[in-house]
């Protein structure tokens, strides 16, 4: 399949602008079309004025900025799109006419091949589709405010869709750094389904007179645990927006409840702003009826979305989580609160609701039981078995169930003979960041360290089978890859990376070390003084550092990565995994480690000194006696003698010897100190106890 380069952009507003720059910061060549100068104009300032506040923040350089702006194209007029764009984006008004009449033009400028999509919130894609000339190379895209920033997107099939142009999108949407949500076509998608209904419910209560918007507000912001609440929301992104989505939702879903509240309606007439400067201050009672009302809308509709098909359970929590920065999404809220406390919720609301509004049977049926969650998705296409672990709103850190879940999709992509090659990869913009700190450090303070042990020899086990398994086994690491996800990924055989890619050990500095393999797997690959810079000193390692000591085996384009799974797959397992030395020995990391981390240099080092020959004032040397000033004394040595211990033990004795250390080194104050001040964001007080 070929991938996406060429994309235009028709709406040069503030979210096709939005669309356009994050496509140009992902390398895409962009075309950002408006029907007047003027406006493409506007888009580009738009632009620029976002990029320069990143300059200021230094999330870009002048020099980046440079070159994305570079790669955006101002193009005045529709018809005037190129020929060989390979993805059209419509990003104009929520206006059914307006569109059809930009893809009636579409159809006469683009070549046979471009595919077109519709940025649409509400409308019907499938309605959309059958108005273009090219229904089968159609879809819907929602993108959420800022599509600069927000890292959710829902793709839309249409009914006509063919398979290859969903993989093209998606893949796209991928390449953007995204979390997808494919979703069947029905009204409001997944997150506007419950998300508008939610905002109109406390528009009701205001209505009402249950209490005044700060205080629905501020109960919301408890209930759900977010920073903003519905009336706030409302003035951030515009009343009118929500009048209109939900008055679209009544419409389509027949469902009168969701009709505009004539509050909401009068308040869009007269071009004002919810008012939420009065008291917030509510009372028990205000609380019980606010939130009730408000969890029991989203409840329900919750489960409409999963009775309806239009995705899983597990995508209307990462649509809430990742879309609108919810701490937790309603299945997860539901298995808080209990299930059938929360169907009593979602019941009481559809006594209130009315005509059109029902509780899936679903729902009911579950009774006290928790909902369970998938973490990991498998699929197998042509003999390669795709493992992705689905967390993406926690970096996909490992925890029991995940790493339990990934066990058994390894297990059956061993047995499945049909399969020669399993690839892991991680949704969203990490592959995998860690293991989950909080469990470390709640078992811990409980006294139930063997719990620790336990989780870390299944996780043993689960790299042990990627580590013997028959099939050629390669991990995406095109994101972050931090401790335990940087472990499971060295237990493969191939680790592609792209420029997204980075690496760390961050261990010895959070008072622990590495357990999954860490002290083991990179001295084997790239030997014993590259390892102690990476791992002792814990250094960040970008795509080409990482390529440079071998811990990644292949770095390529975004777009290649497909391609270089198929060429590893027809190659077959490598012929030396573990060659005991850096990829490439002249690169300069890989000469100062040779140099500096020397067997002779590692007792100065481990005081806090500069070895005889180096310059501490060096920017390079003084980098690493900072680092390992910032580790935890125990931590650091136990991860320096496990890493020497591999010039004299076979990887499995080496193994052993990680997990035969884990109760010490998680038995010490340091240990406890460095994991809590991880979670707690800030420095760690290391006392070598």
């Amino acid at each position: 399949m070929e991938p996406i380069h060429r994309v235009a952009v028709v709406g040069a507003g503030n979210m096709g602008s939005g669309i356009a720059q994050k496509s140009a910061q992902e390398e895409f060549d962009v075309q950002m079309v408006d029907r007047e100068l003027q406006w493409v104009e506007r888009g580009q300032s738009i632009i620029a004025d976002f990029l320069s506040e990143a300059v200021e923040r230094r999330i870009f350089s002048p020099a980046q900025v440079e070159s994305i702006q570079h790669r955006i194209t101002g193009v005045v007029g529709v018809e005037n799109t190129a020929e060989d764009t390979d993805l059209v984006i419509e990003a104009v008004f929520e206006d059914f006419d307006v569109k059809t009449a930009v893809f009636n033009a579409l159809d006469e400028a683009c070549g046979d091949s471009t595919i077109l999509a519709s940025n649409t919130s509400s409308l019907s894609v499938n309605a959309l589709a059958e108005a273009t000339g090219r229904a089968d190379r159609f879809v819907g895209l929602h993108f959420f405010y800022h599509p600069a920033k927000n890292r959710l997107v829902e793709v839309i099939p249409a009914q006509s869709s063919s398979q290859e142009t969903i993989d093209k999108v998606v893949q796209y949407c991928k390449m953007l750094g995204k979390v997808v949500i494919v979703c069947a076509d029905r009204p409001g998608f997944v997150v506007n389904r419950f998300f508008v209904p939610w905002l109109n419910e406390a528009c009701l209560l205001l209505e009402e007179g249950v209490a005044n918007a700060a205080q629905i507000d501020a109960v919301a912001c408890k209930a759900f645990r977010i920073g903003l609440g519905p009336f706030g929301l409302m003035n951030l992104t515009g009343p009118p927006i929500a009048l209109h989505s939900t008055d679209y939702l009544a419409e389509q879903l027949e469902t009168p409840r969701y009709t505009g509240a004539d509050n909401l309606r009068a308040l869009v007439e007269a071009n004002e702003a919810w008012d939420v400067s009065e008291d917030a201050a509510y009372t028990d009672e205000q609380y019980a009826a606010v939130s009730e009302r408000l969890l029991g809308v989203v409840f329900g509709v919750a489960a409409q979305i999963v009775d309806e098909d239009v995705c899983s359970m597990e995508d209307v929590d990462r649509g809430a989580k990742v879309g609108l920065r919810w701490a937790r999404g309603p299945f997860e809220m539901m298995n808080r609160i209990g299930v059938s406390e929360a169907c009593r919720m979602a019941n009481a609301y559809a006594e209130t609701a009315g005509e059109g509004w029902n509780v899936p049977a679903f729902f009911t049926d579950q009774g006290d039981a928790a909902w369970d969650f998938s973490y990991v998705d498998s699929t197998v296409s042509n003999g390669v078995a795709t493992i992705t672990i689905n967390r993406p709103e926690a970096m996909n850190a490992l925890n029991v169930t995940v790493v339990g879940q990934l066990t058994q999709a390894v297990a059956d992509a061993n047995a499945d003979e049909a399969v020669h090659t399993i690839v892991v990869d991680g949704a969203g913009k990490a592959f995998v960041a860690g293991a989950d700190v909080k469990f470390f450090v709640d078992k811990i303070r409980a006294d139930a360290i063997p719990e620790i042990y336990d989780f870390t020899a299944d996780g043993h086990e689960l790299l042990n089978m990627l580590e013997t398994s028959s099939k050629t086994t390669i991990a995406l690491t095109t994101g972050l890859a931090l401790g335990g996800g940087l472990e499971l990924a060295l237990a493969c055989d191939y680790r592609i990376g792209t420029r997204r890619t980075q690496f760390r050990f961050p261990e010895t500095s959070i008072g622990i070390y590495p357990g999954l393999g860490g002290s083991q797997r990179p001295a084997r690959i790239c030997g014993i003084p590259a390892a102690r810079w990476a791992v002792l000193a814990g250094n960040f390692m970008d795509a080409s550092t990482a390529a440079d000591l071998g811990l990644v085996t292949h770095l390529v384009d975004v777009a290649s990565v497909d391609d270089c799974v198929q060429t590893l797959a027809s190659e077959g397992k490598p012929s030396e995994k573990y060659p005991g030395q850096p990829a490439n020995p002249s690169s300069p990391v890989a000469q100062f480690a040779s140099s500096f981390f020397t067997d002779e240099n590692m007792a100065v080092l481990m005081n806090g000194e500069c070895p005889d020959g180096f310059d501490r004032e060096e920017k390079i040397v003084a980098r690493q006696i900072k680092s390992l000033s910032f580790t935890a004394p125990i931590g650091l040595r136990m991860a320096s003698d496990l890493i020497d211990a591999t010039a004299t033990t076979d990887l499995q004795s080496g193994l052993k010897l990680e997990l035969d250390g884990l109760n010490a080194i998680f038995s010490t104050k340091d240990a406890l100190e460095g994991l809590s001040a991880l979670i707690e964001n800030r420095r760690p007080a290391y006392t070598n106890q």
